[in-house]
């Protein structure tokens, strides 16, 4: 497998230590990454910046560095809000942007743009939802192809979340430079059995995220019982990689048993114990190396 660094983990969202592109790039490699995924968005690479003065540093970036970029994230989410109806062409300016994306993406040598599917919306029909997002992804892929581009899947919004559900999706999409980017994040939070799950994805993943996580129980006080009131929804907090719930000696066998060795990537986007500073975050992404290392998942 190819680890590689999401450059969200260092993009400031989430309190984090905040790299430009061109610098996270030469951190990465420094770190003894040999590859990255890009956001799609700022302050890294947004389709309304990258013109070629824009994109030729981050192309001297990666050859200094030795470092490639294999994938581009692009943030989608392909549900249309009632309250505009058909007024404003979301979709469409999504699959614009995806596709600005893709054109881009060879600039740089990245070969994949990695996307949402969509945020379920009450009252609308699940059907509708289902065949507006088919649509478009098969669209986005299209455009995508073009340029050499494959459409990476990531299995983190509502739509076809369940990894069944979500090839079921992949067929009705029915595109080859189609795949999936399937992390063991989702599927652990919703007790779908890790390994079966990743073997089951694994020929059609071109791509895997991690980070791992603690859940900790929520309570309410409710001073009329003197007492407190259990919450349906734990609070879930980012960790150091090998420290949290989620099994990924059982995730990974389960993508190798398939006859996934494609690119593995590392990120840190959300609040995360021990803080946003630069030297956590540095130490974070060293641990997933050595993680990856010991279990023989990377050179």
């Amino acid at each position: 497998m190819t680890p590689t660094l999401f450059s969200i983990s260092y993009a400031g969202f989430w309190g984090q230590s905040t790299l430009s592109l061109t610098d996270f790039i030469r951190h990465a490699g420094k770190l003894g990454y040999p590859s990255v995924m890009i956001a799609g968005k700022r302050p890294h690479l947004s389709p309304l910046d990258a013109t070629p003065e824009f994109v030729k540093p981050i192309q001297q970036a990666l050859a200094e560095a030795g470092v490639r970029c294999d994938v581009l994230a692009a943030y989608t989410n392909l549900s249309q809000p009632s309250s505009v109806g058909c007024e404003v062409p979301l979709i469409e300016m999504q699959i614009a942007y995806v596709e600005s994306l893709a054109r881009i993406a060879p600039q740089l040598g990245a070969k994949i743009v990695r996307i949402f599917t969509a945020y379920e919306i009450d009252g609308q029909d699940p059907q509708m939802q289902w065949k507006r997002c088919v649509s478009a992804i098969r669209e986005m892929c299209d455009r995508a192809a073009v340029h050499g581009v494959t459409i990476a899947i990531q299995n983190h919004h509502d739509l076809a979340l369940h990894t069944e559900s979500l090839l079921e999706l992949l067929a009705d999409i029915g595109r080859p430079n189609c795949k999936l980017g399937f992390d063991a994040w989702s599927p652990a939070l919703r007790d779908e059995d890790l390994y079966r799950s990743a073997k089951l994805a694994a020929p059609h993943t071109i791509i895997t995220t991690s980070a791992d996580y603690i859940k900790t129980a929520r309570h309410r006080y409710r001073p009329e019982f003197v007492n407190y009131e259990r919450q349906p929804v734990d609070w879930v907090r980012a960790v150091p990689f090998g420290t949290g719930f989620i099994d990924y000696a059982a995730f990974f066998k389960g993508l190798k048993d398939g006859g996934f060795d494609g690119i593995a990537t590392f990120e840190m986007c959300s609040p995360l114990r021990g803080g946003g500073d630069i030297t956590n975050l540095d130490a974070c992404a060293t641990t997933y190396l050595n993680w990856m290392r010991a279990q023989n998942l990377i050179p």
